[in-house]
């Protein structure tokens, strides 16, 4: 008869193989399961080469424009502060913020009753000095008749000739003043130099003015034509010089994002100097500007088309990897196998490659997944690009 911890020992036994038997029935069932879901691929079971997810497009030929992109801001043409160029009282302010006005145009007004009074005492002083003036040139005329006939000295006729010409002397000065009070009372009326639209107003109506303030009444800027300023490295000139001699160049000006087109334009400037310290030049664009979606102040990306390569082979930027040998991409055979090929490439522009050499118009290149590929390895392509490694599957 079995003992009682013999028994026991054997209990414990027998439950343990019973629930390792267990335990691997479930793995294998489990192991069916996800082959016939399609997570484990079947060939696992055999023992071949298991197929890569890859994603794929196909080389075409097109058109491929080189365009250069530097940032820059917006300029008006011009950009003037309304001052007043007498000193006095600002009476009215005629413009509204904002406002569209034209050359010439009132803007504000300086009381003008201390001007009109100093144009009108010149004017008067005029007045004074031409009645004198006539009544000295009638003495000389006495004094010339007079000497005809032996009753008058010829020095007498020279001291009235001068009185006559300091008199005309005085008259041409009295013009002057004229001139000068005309000047200071249109001054009073402050007109707009330009076409163009102004600004917050910065000085309110009743406030003293003065010719020296540095503050203006508000600021006038005429945005069409605008101009963008923008920099570009200074390996570019040559490129930028060329298509300048072959003819306009066509400037396109992006949104700070570089996504939204705000105007097109073209090359109106090449600066005369290259900034040693940044390795860079200035360019200036014009625009034509008539929906005025630039805004003088406002930062924009410039691109700048040097030329168009007409009908090159461009494969997805994304295809191109590097090797201890240099530039490939991996090409999809025929028979969904995976081929690595070396090429030689040309600029890269708006997420396209140019290809020089290498592969042939309508191959299959791969996008995504090579980390995983060997040569010759079978692939299945994804419709979405697979998760690339250190990324979240």
């Amino acid at each position: 008869m079995v003992d009682p911890p013999t028994r026991a020992i054997r209990t414990s036994k027998r439950r343990r193989i019973i629930i390792t038997v267990c335990l691997l029935a479930l793995a294998v069932g489990f192991g069916v399961h996800l082959v016939r879901r399609g997570v484990l691929p079947a060939q696992a079971s055999r023992g071949g080469p298991q197929p890569v997810p890859v994603s794929v497009a196909t080389s075409a030929q097109q058109d491929v424009p080189i365009e250069l992109i530097g940032l820059g801001t917006v300029q008006a043409t011009f950009t003037v502060g309304i001052h007043s160029q007498v000193d006095g009282k600002l009476q009215d302010v005629f413009f509204k913020e904002g406002q569209h006005v034209k050359k010439g145009d009132v803007l504000a007004k300086i009381d003008p009753r201390l001007f009109q009074a100093a144009l009108d005492q010149a004017m008067a002083k005029k007045a004074q000095d031409e009645a004198q003036l006539v009544s000295f040139q009638k003495d000389l005329e006495r004094f010339k008749t007079l000497s005809t006939r032996g009753f008058e000295t010829q020095q007498n006729i020279d001291q009235q000739q001068a009185k006559v010409d300091t008199s005309k002397a005085v008259v041409m000065a009295d013009d002057a003043l004229i001139e000068t009070a005309q000047t200071q009372l249109d001054y009073t009326d402050i007109r707009a130099p330009t076409d163009g639209r102004m600004g917050v107003r910065l000085i309110d109506p009743g406030n003293v003015v003065h010719a020296s303030d540095q503050a203006s009444i508000g600021l006038l800027v005429q945005t069409q034509p605008a101009f963008v300023l923008f920099t570009l490295p200074a390996n570019t000139l040559d490129d930028v010089r060329e298509a300048q001699n072959a003819g306009p160049v066509p400037v396109i000006a992006y949104d700070r994002d570089n996504r939204k087109v705000l105007s097109s334009g073209s090359l109106a400037t090449i600066d005369n100097v290259i900034d040693q310290t940044t390795a860079s030049y200035k360019l200036k664009a014009s625009f034509a500007n008539e929906d005025e979606k630039l805004w003088p102040g406002e930062f924009v990306n410039a691109r700048l088309l040097v030329r168009t390569l007409r009908n090159v082979l461009t494969v997805p930027d994304a295809a191109v990897q590097r090797g201890p040998n240099g530039l490939f991409i991996w090409t999809i055979a025929q028979n969904n196998k995976a081929v690595p090929k070396p090429v030689q490439v040309g600029p890269s522009v708006s997420g396209k490659t140019v290809i020089t050499s290498g592969i042939g118009n309508g191959e299959r290149v791969v996008t995504g997944g090579q980390f995983k590929l060997k040569t010759n390895a079978p692939v299945t392509i994804n419709d979405k690009p697979p998760p690339q490694e250190g990324e979240a599957s």
